[in-house]
């Protein structure tokens, strides 16, 4: 019986029936020790009736050994991995070493969601892991990439944790307080049986209502001072053992592996036989089956560990190291030895080094930081040392402990005196800070690698300077663009240099941020040419390609975000997903393809969460809700200012947008480039609410702009802009000619037949504002084209809704990439491989989305996918 837990026990339940239906789900069990997390897990196996159930747990002593606790919970099922998609099959047997070393994190995790789909075909499946405070990062992030993922899969996934380890954003979470004092009471005297009143109150105050407190304090009561302190229960209890028992007992705590040949190995150096484990079994705390030996709670081994003094943990770990022999234990081998090591010894340095790049390359970048920060704690030599601690914060960065990583970078002050390790710090810190959300720093830091690598290494610094440069077209204030314009200026790169192009990209985006004529530029469609044929052939300028959507979003800057994308699945680099896949949404959205733009920015911010990116996640969040702005979602413009703006102004709230869009422009010192988007917005709200001199300002810079940038989607948007502001049909007329993206041709459709039918010319207004509501219809502009269809009733002409429609327009965004894909050919496996789903996820969004499109099968779904205009995008 499970006292005083009946609403966990029903959620549990209702978890496991909606697992027999196919549904999937996932549940973090959190709270102190003893509370009763994992007799919940217990009961979660016990009523699981005929469904599988995977057990694993995470252990102390291999928090730093990347996939450890994976590799627990699933040994038992990789048997299974030939019947998952390719990548992620090869994923999961790289992260176990049984191939080539697994690649990225996030694929693991991918993996790990299409073997537990696979496991739950026949009735379900339950993984139940325990202590997950305990779990190596990258274990626990590949199992949370997995969990937040589950939706029909028929899996569930219930993890035990202790506060605050074991983060799982966008889990549902249960926190176990203590037992009510009748159920305490009724547990107590179930367990203790009758004791006397005094000693039964005392044990009830000093458990508090803890359930593992209740049951083993009662059981030291004559033997250990009551002090309310489990732990030393525990102590007192292992205390009275024997000593060569207490001594495999300690060695059984310091592997924490529960492997039983390796405790006898190590505990026969010190004076410990297998003749010892009677004694430790009848002492009640641990479990012996088979070869395994298990510790009956976490509190035991953390009671055994603390009681061990600092002799006998070093004996104890020098004795472990001695006993893993087989090759496969190297890693585990060499941080036993490092726990044992008190001196600096440099070849026990250079093998832990050795350990930190097999973690690497196994995608655990927890793992590799800890092993090159103990590396380097055991190097003799000092550049050893410090090019151990520069690899450490590279690591760490990499695994996305953006903290830890600036922590290192900080105080591996040695290795500033080398200024190749030097930059490589400072490019550290700044990532560390833009993952954080810290431009302004971020910036700051690039900006001194670039003065360290300006003359040594000026390609080097081009780069560098390609990074700071995009940091003040996401965010940047005109301080940080002039100080990136006078490294720029002052970098001496040969014209015939590769990173030319990167150059004279990074001039250009300091001119725009200044808003300054460039000077000895080549004009920009040269130097974006230039560039696209560098991204052939350099990975760093094949992303930054994809941003310059904002000179030229165009079909050429599409299929390039479209070949970046379908290379970063390709080679499975999910780390550069998020920044192409909003890339590629961008250039959608300008070529008026919303909702394959929509699916595109909605993939770029799940990936960007799961692999600890929040400033792609917060730019792909952007673009999602510009999207529900423009078809008048409040919801989904929640938290982005821009975005709510220009739904007030669809909505007719012009005074409202007004403001916002004016507090954009002049409330803090923006660069032009973001400054400028909401310019040609702010104009049309200070007209419409009849303040049209504060446009003037506004418009005046915007044209000043846009002489500099040169392209015709922006003189199309000044002429807009002019329009309104100074009367004139002519302006209309340049602006409709020039052409720009899709919804912004139809406001300016909008607008001029606004014009015309106020200026009582009913007849002209007609093809303008009949044009205007097809694209709003098409695109879901609800606000604007409720506006057109307002002006056409208004003109009188009788207005219906359009019949060109996309055929795809009821999918949801995910159920649409599905859908495209099958259209190709692509077998579930296949979609799912692409889109980094299981194959059952697949197979259930086909399943609804096939009544939505009044379609029976899947040969049918081509001519339909026909209609979208992005049908090819990866």
């Amino acid at each position: 019986m499970l006292w005083g837990r009946d609403g966990e026990q029903a959620a549990l339940s209702q978890l496991l029936s909606d697992a027999r239906e196919g549904a999937g789900g996932s549940l973090v069990l959190r709270g102190d020790p003893g509370i009763g997390k994992t007799s919940l897990l217990d009961h979660a196996a016990s009523a699981a009736g005929p469904m599988r159930v995977l057990r694993g747990a995470g252990v102390e002593a291999e928090a730093e050994l990347p996939y450890a606790g994976l590799h627990l919970l699933l040994q038992p099922v990789l048997g299974h991995l030939p019947y998952l998609p390719p990548p992620q099959a090869d994923a999961l047997r790289g992260a176990f070493g049984l191939g080539p070393a697994a690649a990225d994190r996030f694929l693991v995790g991918l993996g790990v969601l299409s073997l537990l789909s696979e496991l739950a075909a026949d009735g379900g499946l339950l993984c139940l892991v325990d202590d997950a405070h305990w779990l190596d990062h990258a274990s626990a992030d590949a199992l949370l990439v997995a969990a937040r993922r589950l939706d029909a899969d028929g899996v569930i996934l219930l993890f035990a944790a202790r506060e605050p380890g074991f983060p799982a954003p966008g889990l549902s979470e249960v926190r176990l307080g203590a037992l009510l004092p009748a159920d305490a009471a009724g547990l107590l005297d179930a367990t203790a049986g009758h004791l006397p009143s005094e000693l039964r109150h005392r044990v009830l105050a000093e458990a508090g209502g803890n359930p593992l407190a209740l049951v083993e304090l009662p059981k030291s009561l004559g033997l250990h001072p009551l002090t309310g302190r489990l732990q030393e229960a525990f102590q007192h209890r292992a205390g009275a053992l024997p000593a060569a028992a207490r001594t495999l007992l300690t060695v059984a705590a310091l592997d924490g592996t529960g492997q039983l040949d390796v405790v006898l190995a190590a505990g026969r150096e010190l004076g410990g036989t297998a003749a010892d484990l009677t004694a430790i079994r009848e002492s009640g705390l641990v479990t012996i089956e088979g070869r395994r030996l298990g510790f009956r709670h976490p509190l035991v081994r953390a009671a055994v560990q603390g009681a061990a003094g600092d002799e006998v943990r070093l004996a104890v770990h020098a004795a472990l190291a001695g006993a893993l022999t087989d090759p496969r234990d190297a890693d585990r081998r060499a941080w036993h030895q490092a726990a044992a090591a008190t001196a600096p010894d440099q070849k026990l340095a250079d093998e832990l080094e050795g350990t930190a790049k097999r973690a690497a390359e196994r995608g655990g970048g927890a793992a590799a930081s800890a092993a090159y920060q103990r590396a380097a704690e055991l190097s003799a030599d000092a550049h050893d040392r410090a090019r151990r601690l520069t690899l450490a914060a590279e690591a760490a960065e990499y695994g996305g402990r953006f903290d830890h990583a600036r922590a290192i970078a900080e105080h591996a002050t040695g290795a500033y005196a080398d200024p190749e390790l030097a930059a490589r710090l400072i490019r550290v810190r700044a990532c560390a800070d833009y993952g954080m959300g810290l431009l302004p720093s971020a910036h700051a830091q690039l900006s001194i690698g670039i003065d360290r690598l300006a003359d040594d290494d000026p390609r080097a610094a081009a780069w560098l300077l390609l990074d700071a440069s995009s940091l003040v077209w996401l965010d940047g204030d005109r301080d940080m663009a002039a100080r990136t314009d006078r490294q720029l200026a002052g970098l001496r790169l040969p014209d015939d240099d590769p990173a030319r192009p990167v150059y004279l990209l990074c001039r250009w985006f300091a001119a725009l941020a200044l808003r300054r004529a460039p000077e000895g530029l080549p004009p920009l469609p040269e130097v974006v040419a230039a560039a696209r044929e560098l991204a052939e052939l350099d990975r760093r300028g094949l992303l930054l390609v994809g941003a310059l959507g904002l000179a030229q979003p165009d079909r050429q800057t599409h299929d390039l975000a479209t070949r970046a994308t379908a290379q970063a699945r390709e080679e499975s680099r999910v780390g550069l997903l998020p920044q192409s896949l909003t890339y590629l949404a961008s250039t959608q959205l300008a070529l008026g393809w919303h909702a394959d733009a929509r699916a595109h920015a909605g993939e770029a911010v799940r990936i960007a969460r799961d692999t600890a990116q929040p400033q792609w996640a917060t730019q792909a969040g952007a673009l999602l809700a510009y999207l529900g702005a423009i078809e008048g979602d409040e919801g989904a413009c929640a938290g982005f200012g821009e975005a709510r703006a220009l739904l007030d102004l669809g909505l007719g709230r012009a005074e409202a947008a007004l403001l916002v869009f004016e507090d954009l422009l002049y409330g803090r010192a923006r660069n032009q480039i973001s400054a400028m988007r909401v310019v040609p917005d702010l104009v049309e709200a200070a007209v419409r609410c009849g303040r049209p001199t504060r446009a003037v300002e506004p418009l005046a810079r915007f044209a000043e702009w846009t002489a500099i940038l040169d392209q015709p989607w922006a003189h199309a948007l000044a002429h807009r802009c002019r329009a309104l502001v100074e009367p004139a049909e002519e302006h209309f007329t340049t602006a409709l000619a020039l052409r720009t993206r899709p919804f912004e041709q139809a406001r300016t459709q909008l607008l001029y037949g606004e014009w015309l039918r106020r200026a009582r010319r009913r007849v002209d207004a007609r093809p303008p504002l009949t044009s205007a509501l097809q694209t709003f219809e098409r695109l879901g502009a609800h606000p604007w084209s409720a506006r057109a269809r307002a002006e056409l009733d208004a003109a009188g002409w009788a207005t219906s809704r359009s019949g060109a429609r996309d055929p795809l327009a009821a999918l949801t965004p995910q159920e649409r990439q599905i859908v495209q894909l099958a259209a190709q050919g692509l077998a579930n496996r296949d979609i799912a491989a692409r889109l980094f789903l299981s194959p059952r996820t697949v197979g259930q969004h086909l399943y609804k989305a096939f009544p939505k499109l009044g379609v029976s099968s899947r040969t049918e779904l081509a001519a339909l996918s026909e209609f979208s205009p992005a049908r090819d995008a990866p």
